[in-house]
Parts: C-alpha cells; sequence; structure tokens
C-alpha cells in the first residue's frame, strides 16, 4: 500500500487564514495519513542490540485474513447460560402469573400477550383508562414481589 504522500501547503492556499485554522487543516491531513496508511501498514522492527527481526501485522485486519488464521469469532446464537436463565426465568414467571387472580391475569394476557393498548382493553370492558393503567401498574408491583421471593 502507498503511503499518503498530498502535503497541501495551507498557507499558499489560503492566504488570509488565521494560523489556528492552518494548524486545524495540518492535523487533519496528519489524521488522513494516520487513517489510510499507519493503521494498515504492516512493519519489521529490528532489534538493534540483539539483532532479532520482530514482525508486527496492521492493527487494522481483513476478516478473510482472520479467518485463514484460524481466528474464532463470538457466534451471533444466544448464549446457552444466557438461554438457560431466560428459560428458568420464564418458568418462573410463568408460576407467578397462576398466582394472579382471574381478573388479573386476563388484564395482563390482553396487554402483554395479546399486545392490546390500555385503551383497547378499556374500551373493550367498559372502564376507564387511568383506572386499566392503575391496576396494571398494582399487578405488575405484585409479580415483581413474587418473582423475588
Amino acid at each position: 500500500m502507498a503511503k499518503y504522500q498530498k502535503k497541501t501547503n495551507y498557507r499558499e492556499k489560503y492566504p488570509g487564514v488565521s494560523k489556528e485554522i492552518i494548524e486545524v487543516l495540518e492535523k487533519s491531513d496528519r489524521q488522513m495519513e494516520y487513517l489510510q496508511y499507519d493503521i494498515k501498514a504492516e512493519r519489521c522492527r529490528i532489534d538493534s542490540t540483539s539483532g532479532t527481526v520482530t514482525y508486527l501485522p496492521s492493527r487494522e485486519d481483513s476478516y478473510e485474513r482472520l479467518l485463514e488464521g484460524n481466528k474464532q469469532f463470538p457466534s451471533d446464537d444466544e448464549d446457552v447460560d444466557d438461554a438457560a436463565i431466560k428459560a428458568v426465568m420464564i418458568e418462573k414467571m410463568l408460576t407467578c402469573l397462576n398466582h394472579l387472580s382471574t381478573e388479573e391475569q386476563e388484564l395482563i394476557t390482553a396487554l402483554f400477550f395479546k399486545s392490546k393498548s390500555e385503551h383497547q382493553v378499556s374500551r373493550e370492558a367498559s372502564i376507564p383508562q387511568r383506572t386499566i393503567h392503575d391496576r396494571k401498574i398494582k399487578i405488575l408491583a405484585k409479580l415483581k414481589k413474587l418473582m423475588e421471593k
């Protein structure tokens, strides 16, 4: 890979610009050089005392090259530990739901399992929406206490 060579003389290009702006422009050139060359370049370091040569790979690497080097990547699948914890929590939640009254169970089922809004449930039951909301909050607090046991 060829090294980024373009050095712009900003003092000539923009004669009326302040020194601070010129410094920022020159700094941005250095950042471009770093991004285009320094990160991607492979280097050899020679130890002058021992005469050993150390190969330093680039800090940016391609996916294909990492696969060739048999690098391991984390799976996108759910972790076994997380799946086990999730299964236990679902089982516990279902047992806690069984401790609720049938009216409470119906409200939770409508809101969370059937994805109905509080407004829809209030229209179907002819109960004010605020009452539905307050009941939901109380039921969720009750479920939280049951889950903590």
